[in-house]
């Protein structure tokens, strides 16, 4: 019996975790359910978890990506490089896949190929997408974004945000690729047991390198959705996105060595995040309290992964 509630715990503790941390942050302020704040909340959680999508993937094959956040601002520049109108929405989206794509080739070549840690790989391909970036700009960018992206920014489709509608689709394709496909086995196998992965016939390097481009392609789609709603060009946009997905998912149990986890932990987790940063503001503490409370959760997170690793 106890050991089926540990297990319980150990599938589900994050779940409980949230819907107690929900409960309990209605109580501290009534304003939390309220509607208008919901929606807030969700319009935040959408990008935060599109991320979160692809950096489970890559942080179950035993990798980490810091370029997200570069990735998402690049993205947001490519957005108002054209003319700013709707009827240039195919090449932007064109344009950024094939950015994303390289990019996530580029990380995953560097860390299967010259064994370059995940965190020098793609901290270095940060720096070099920021580099082009403001070469790009001239350090001042300027355009307008297309209002499909305000739409997709700020838009409702029933009353719910057309972000989250996308996060939901993002979801449930990559839930059923992650937990009921081929591939999602492969990537278990691959952040599980490389060698035991290569000896059933598994090319491990091929399963890095397609997470590495999932990630970056999620973050693109992360970076065209916040473009959409903050309404201008900004060559910030998804700063601290890199640190907030990597504890959300390890939050959520994604493990740092590899092969275990879920997406929707993940996902879980996300959500977390934003609900204590909602809360710290409506309890009139100053925006800066968001800071050291990011610093405690990834110390708190930290302990727990240690924890669990040592079990």
């Amino acid at each position: 019996m106890r050991a089926l509630s540990l297990d319980v715990v150990r599938r589900y503790g994050i779940v409980v975790f949230f819907v107690a941390l929900v409960a309990v942050s209605g109580l501290v302020s009534p304003a939390f359910l309220h509607g208008d704040n919901v929606i807030n909340m969700l319009v935040q959680f959408a990008p935060l978890g599109i991320v979160v999508t692809g950096q489970v993937f890559v942080i179950l094959v035993g990798g980490l990506d810091l370029s997200v956040a570069s990735v998402m601002a690049t993205a947001a520049v490519i957005a108002t490089g054209f003319d700013g109108t709707n009827a240039s929405a195919p090449e932007i989206f064109a344009v950024t896949l094939l950015v994303c794509a390289c990019t996530g080739v580029v990380n995953g070549v560097l860390v299967t190929q010259r064994q370059v840690s995940p965190f020098l790989a793609t901290f270095a391909t940060a720096v070099v997408l920021e580099g082009l970036r403001f070469a790009y700009t001239q350090g001042a960018p300027s355009g307008n974004v297309p209002p499909l992206f305000h739409e997709m920014g700020t838009g409702f489709v029933r009353g719910v945000p057309v972000n989250v509608v996308m996060l939901g689709v993002c979801a449930v394709l990559f839930g059923i690729v992650l937990h009921r496909s081929t591939f999602g086995r492969r990537v278990f196998m691959t952040g599980g047991n490389t060698e035991s992965a290569r000896l059933v016939g598994v090319n491990p390097d091929r399963v890095r390198i397609a997470c590495y481009v999932i990630s970056s392609m999620l973050a693109g789609l992360a970076g065209l959705v916040l473009s959409g709603y903050v309404g201008i060009v900004d060559n910030w946009v998804g700063r601290g996105f890199e640190l907030d997905s990597i504890v959300a998912a390890v939050m959520g149990g994604v493990a740092l060595s590899g092969g275990r986890g879920s997406l929707l932990g993940g996902l879980t987790g996300a959500a977390i995040l934003v609900i204590v940063f909602n809360i710290v503001l409506l309890v009139g503490m100053p925006v800066q309290a968001q800071t050291i409370v990011k610093g405690l959760i990834i110390v708190v997170a930290s302990a727990c992964y240690v924890v669990r690793r040592r079990r």
